[in-house]
């Protein structure tokens, strides 16, 4: 490699995960992320539901399955060198009735195929020992499912950077990107950095970031959904031991409202998917224009809203209603109801969706003429980040 330096854009997991890995692969090679925010982990990484995921959804043979394995077990052991929390909690996927046993039985196939380990099918029974106040005709029980801290980790990943020489630059946002000369020149903070190679790891700016490099190529396109959840009760939180999930349903990325367990000892339910009107926006009537502009110029949302409205507006009405809300979550873990709950914190998903619609479900990183760009990392990429930046680092060349 030459002698400049390799730059990121982004100061989520993902973005210091991939710093991380290059100080590690290339000793004394110098590092440098640029984060827009004031604060490393601000978005995504910051917001989500703090759960490690033990392979169970992913299509066998998909970057996700792939990567969720093996990141899986690399953030276990950096949490454990690092004193980070780390707490095996486990996950019950339920069937609550016959219909839904097939979807169930899909599942199961993926996971044996992806190799979860410890996964077991129970039947009602089984359920309760699991989980006394869960219901359900049959389950997959993960018991290797973890939570965590990913704010911490990523703080972690940061002082690794830094440690190794690296620089992380906060309050720094990218205004520019430009290959000149065999190097790739950004424009950030106040000054231009003229680097070796540069990775893009923008989260829900990932399609404006890779814009500033190839302005041709705007697909896909990120459109925000807003995820809210709701905390459950002192008195009520002991009633789930770990997690409780549905079975998602397949035409859909997200997985459903679920009860989760924080590092905390808070128990979560949620998040349902909204469309947001900001995508940096955590309340509900938060309103960008630009963001707005971008969501209805893009066919792709006009081809998506078309086909899902139905859905829209029921999980519209569980964001206005905390009983509609709970409609479906009280279906698994009925003595949870509307009164045991209260509204809480927001996260923004970046959905990435082509120009046909279609919701992007698998990792897509592009890289060309010494830029890296992750233009699509949903859930599990905090799972994975580990195993996303070794991915890159070794897939990718990073300059001769």
């Amino acid at each position: 490699m030459s002698d400049r330096p390799v730059g990121i854009v982004g100061g989520g997991i993902v973005g210091l995960a991939v710093a991380r890995e290059l100080t590690r692969r290339f000793p004394g090679r110098e590092v440098v992320v640029f984060e827009k925010e004031d604060r490393l982990a601000a978005h995504q990484t910051g917001h989500n539901s703090g759960v490690v995921h033990a392979g169970i959804y992913y299509a066998p043979g998909s970057l996700k399955a792939q990567l969720c394995t093996r990141g899986r077990s690399l953030l276990r052991d950096y949490c454990a060198e690092h004193d980070l929390p780390y707490d095996q909690c486990g996950k019950l996927v339920v069937a609550v009735d016959d219909s839904e046993l097939g979807r169930l039985d899909e599942l199961e196939r993926r996971s044996r195929e992806n190799g979860v380990p410890g996964l077991r099918r129970v039947d009602a029974t089984g359920i309760a020992d699991v989980e006394p106040h869960a219901t359900g005709a049959a389950a997959l029980h993960s018991p290797e499912t973890a939570i965590t801290d990913y704010v911490a980790v990523a703080e972690q990943c940061g002082r690794d950077v830094e440690a190794a020489g690296g620089r992380v630059l906060t309050s720094t946002p990218v205004r520019g990107i430009r290959r000149r000369g065999g190097l790739v020149e950004v424009r950030a903070g106040d000054r231009v950095h003229r680097l070796d190679r540069l990775v893009v790891c923008a989260g829900l700016q990932a399609d404006r970031v890779a814009g500033m490099v190839d302005a041709d190529h705007q697909e896909p396109r990120i459109i925000p959904f807003r995820g809210e959840y709701l905390t459950v009760s002192a008195s009520k939180r002991e009633l789930v031991r770990g997690m409780v999930y549905p079975v998602p349903d397949p035409q859909y990325p997200f997985l459903g409202v679920h009860f989760t367990r924080r590092v905390t000892g808070d128990l979560e339910v949620g998040p349902n998917a909204v469309l947001a009107l900001q995508r940096e926006g955590y309340g509900r009537f938060d309103v960008d224009l630009t963001d707005l502009r971008s969501i209805a110029s893009w066919p792709g949302f006009w081809h998506l809203a078309r086909q899902h409205w139905r859905t829209g507006v029921t999980e519209a009405w569980g964001s206005v209603s905390t009983s509609a809300y709970m409609q479906a979550a009280s279906r698994y873990v009925p003595a949870i109801g509307p009164d045991d709950v209260v509204r809480s914190r927001a996260g923004v998903r970046a959905q990435a969706v082509d120009r046909d619609g279609s919701m992007v479900d698998d990792f897509r990183i592009a890289s060309e003429d010494g830029i890296v760009s992750v233009r699509n990392a949903p859930s599990p990429a905090a799972t994975s980040s580990l195993a996303i930046a070794e991915y890159i680092v070794e897939r990718v060349p990073m300059g001769a």
